[in-house]
């Protein structure tokens, strides 16, 4: 019987070895391998079930994947900027005090236990009524539409002001951190293949003529990262983990406060007849879906399926967090901590270990 390890896949950390030991381990190709020969309309289904930490956003990119193919003009629901927001939240609550300080906080148990949209019965129609006020009392301590106004205007510096005067159990986290969190982390190139049909066209050509593309991708012979910080509506060029932070915080607030329907953009594109891509901003990055069709009718079944996702790109052996990793010392005493700010910024959605001993479980 496989353990859950080989099922989900798992990261295994080596700080100060070189690359690509530094950072290993790959999950395996679900979507290639289960995929093929089910119903069409039945995939987005099955991609919510085998990628369950990132549900929505997969089931929304591989239903337009198969309405590309099929040609489908019809929209579905788009629940794109609620799940995000949601997933945001989630990850700021149970995830960064867990890393950041190695335990819960109370703080963030009672920012949880009240947030409008993470409540039974939350809805989106909350974003307008109640999420403001929720935000400035449970997470920034300031009112949000001026904060996030001071950070368009200057990100990274109304980001580092807020936090050192700690307004918040939120900013103190962030402050407690930020000598470590604070140090450079050199950036892989900002992934924007969305931008061009013809950089997707490209892309899909390499997934589907290298099987093992989609475990090891490559924009122009190059790794790339993606995240809050690589979006088309803006892109704030990160030097640190901080600054990945702030993209998160900063979208939060964008999402919740009106107009935040217009940040996050998806797309699909028609390859061939019987086959599509498609593609989705989601809380972790930019995630793509390629699928191709036998038959083009209502029992057209997938004859191949490939998918792209965040973790990929921001956590291959030889990218941005690897060589941040193959930069520490395992013998300072703050290597550990180190290795949790990173894990915290890009946010991968599988577990991993640091040199053999295991992470507690993600949330």
């Amino acid at each position: 019987m496989m353990s859950l390890d080989a099922l989900a896949g798992v990261l295994r950390v080596q700080p100060g070895a070189r690359r690509p030991a530094a950072l290993s381990g790959q999950r395996p190709d679900w979507a290639a391998r289960l995929a093929v020969g089910r119903p069409a309309q039945s995939l987005p289904d099955l991609l919510g079930a085998v990628f369950s930490l990132c549900s929505h956003a997969h089931r929304l990119c591989a239903g337009a994947a198969v309405d590309a193919a099929l040609g489908v003009d019809a929209p579905r629901p788009d629940t794109l900027r609620g799940e995000t927001l949601r997933e945001h939240l989630r990850r700021i609550l149970l995830d960064w005090p867990a890393l950041l300080t190695a335990g819960p906080s109370a703080d963030a148990q009672r920012a949880l236990a009240t947030c409008p949209v993470l409540r039974a019965g939350g809805c989106d129609a909350a974003f307008a009524d109640n999420m403001p006020d929720w935000i400035e009392r449970h997470l920034l301590g300031v009112a949000p539409a001026p904060w996030l106004a001071a950070f368009e205007r200057s990100p990274l510096q109304a980001f580092a002001d807020w936090r050192d005067a700690a307004p918040s159990w939120l900013a103190r986290l962030l402050r407690d951190n930020a000598a470590l969190a604070d140090a450079p982390v050199a950036a892989a190139p900002l992934l924007h293949v969305h931008a061009s049909e013809a950089a997707l066209r490209a892309l899909a050509a390499e997934m589907t003529a290298d099987p093992a593309f989609t475990r090891r991708p490559r924009i122009d012979g190059a790794c790339a990262e993606t995240g809050c910080w690589t979006r088309l509506a803006d892109s704030v060029p990160p030097r640190s983990a901080s600054d990945r932070y702030a993209s998160r915080l900063a979208e939060l607030v964008r999402l919740a406060l009106p107009g935040g329907e217009c940040r996050l953009r998806s797309g699909r594109i028609a390859l061939a007849p019987g086959e599509g891509l498609a593609w989705v901003e989601m809380a972790r990055g930019l995630l793509m879906h390629h699928v191709r069709l036998d038959g083009r009718s209502d029992d057209a079944r997938i004859d191949a399926c490939h998918v792209l996702a965040p973790t990929e790109w921001n956590f291959d052996a030889d990218g941005a967090v690897a060589a941040a990793i193959e930069k520490l010392d395992p013998a300072e005493p703050d290597c550990a901590r180190r290795v949790a700010l990173l894990m915290a910024a890009y946010d991968p959605c599988v577990r991993y270990e640091v040199a053999g001993v295991p992470e507690a479980a993600h949330a």
